[in-house]
């Protein structure tokens, strides 16, 4: 397994594979780490979550460029991804016992509650995207909830995930209580089943996350899935049109267009709909493709080249059922995973860039009669991840972001992003289960009822 450096093609490191022997060794010391941690109190864990929190900020510059090399990250966003993590492990430092506090609830009982216990050693499947921010994420909860962990990362971020386990463990954490295993994807299925896994998380495709919940599911293993989305940032025609293109620009253009909350499609009413393709089109031409190193990129390489080309692919078969290329769409020569800004509009259902996932720098641009029509466009996707409404009338948006679009959250103009206190996952084929704020700290944990007779 190696790791390489999209924007030069050049190879950073080469890894050895884990055996299933050597994993499931891994696998029994953390089961056994757990069941002390399980009891240490959550003043203790939030101590060792603090200073997970310090080191993160202090490391931040190293770690930004860490993920420029592995992923093509550009070295700003990454510092940024740096500070958010540590954002994450403060907060439920600081808010976790109040979230796992029992419920006292009144019934024919002299006591009767519900108390929260963790559930053992935890698989976290995770993505190349955002390599730190999807684990700590993850993490936070899991660790302050009494749980263990394993990581299990993308192999084109492995020195991402050993770095990552040499900051917890630096922080003080028990060593056996957090491990990265080093292990394909073709060879998780014995992972996922071992007996002391006891829960599995992922982040990922679709695809990925139909596989792992049927291998779960085998062994009765509680799953969270957070996959993919196309996400739909409808405009009306009362919206702020300047205002609305360039929120639209940022959120398309977040991480090099790799993430699965990006905007993805954007459904106009047709009364400011060539307003907004004017103003949108200027602002993604004025972005700056390049080295993820060079002050002053907002768009690194993709990933790898095998995904720059199958989004070349998607754009170029959009291309040939009828969609109009107003920016980019020429796959770039040279060495490096790179792909140029890309605006596309006459989309319509049957193409990939309607039907399918663009993780990258394209959008796909529809228009739209009226606001009936684009809440029908905006639900008419298996996925169902994030969404936005852009209107000056924010109590009509409001309704509709609330009661009417098929999303696992919606924002008013805003572009959609995670925040730790607040519920973040999907519905449909964009997953299950909830990350973040208390709902996901109660993902991973047993909600015992405790009855005491009269």
């Amino acid at each position: 397994m190696k790791t390489i450096n999209p924007a030069t093609g050049e190879t950073l490191k080469e890894y050895q594979e884990m055996g299933i022997e050597e994993i499931g060794s891994i696998i029994k010391k953390a089961n056994a780490a757990q069941k002390e941690w399980k009891f240490r109190s959550f003043e203790e864990r939030a101590g060792y979550l603090r200073k997970i929190a310090s080191i993160l900020r202090d490391r931040k510059s190293e770690l930004a460029e860490l993920m420029a090399k592995e992923m093509g990250k550009p070295l700003a966003q990454g510092e940024g991804e740096a500070e958010k993590c540590a954002w994450v492990c403060d907060y439920y430092a600081d808010h976790a016992e109040a979230f796992l506090e029992a419920d006292v609830i009144e019934t024919d009982a002299s006591k009767s509650y519900v108390t929260f216990n963790p559930l053992g050693v935890v698989l976290a499947i995770m993505p190349w995207n955002f390599p730190f921010w999807q684990l700590f994420r993850f993490a936070a909860p899991a660790l302050m909830a009494g749980n263990g962990a394993i990581l299990k990362h993308s192999a084109n971020t492995t020195g991402c995930a050993l770095e990552i386990e040499n900051i917890i463990h630096d922080a003080g954490i028990p060593k056996d209580l957090f491990r990265t295993i080093i292990r394909d994807k073709s060879g998780m299925k014995d992972v996922i089943q071992h007996d002391w896994i006891s829960a599995v998380t992922l982040t990922g495709s679709t695809r990925a996350g139909k596989a792992v919940a049927a291998q779960a599911g085998e062994t009765l293993k509680k799953t969270v899935l957070e996959l993919g989305g196309s996400d739909p940032y409808i405009i009306l025609e009362d919206a702020d049109v300047k205002k609305a293109a360039e929120t639209c620009a940022t959120s398309r253009l977040i991480n090099s267009g790799q993430s699965c909350i990006a905007a993805k499609r954007f459904i106009v009413t047709e009364k400011v709909y060539d307003e907004f393709v004017e103003e949108f089109t200027q602002i993604m031409k004025s972005k700056k493709v390049g080295d993820p190193f060079e002050e002053g990129t907002d768009v690194g390489p993709q990933a790898r080249e095998d995904l720059r080309d199958e989004l070349h692919d998607q754009v170029q078969r959009s291309k040939e059922k009828g969609a109009n290329i107003l920016l980019g769409g020429e796959k770039p020569k040279g060495s490096g995973a790179y792909y140029p800004v890309t605006v596309m509009d006459n989309i319509n259902a049957g193409m990939p860039a309607y039907e399918e996932e663009l993780f990258g720098p394209v959008a796909a641009i529809i228009k739209v009669k009226d606001e009936e029509e684009a809440i029908k466009v905006a639900n008419d996707t298996n996925f169902g991840l994030g969404a936005a409404i852009f209107s000056e009338d924010k109590k009509r948006a409001e309704e509709i972001a609330a009661n009417k679009i098929e999303a696992g959250c919606c924002f008013v103009n805003e572009f959609v992003k995670s925040d730790p206190r607040l519920p973040f996952g999907g519905i449909k084929q964009s997953g299950y289960g909830r990350e973040l704020s208390l709902y996901g700290i109660r993902e991973f944990v047993n909600a015992k009822t405790v009855y005491i007779g009269n």
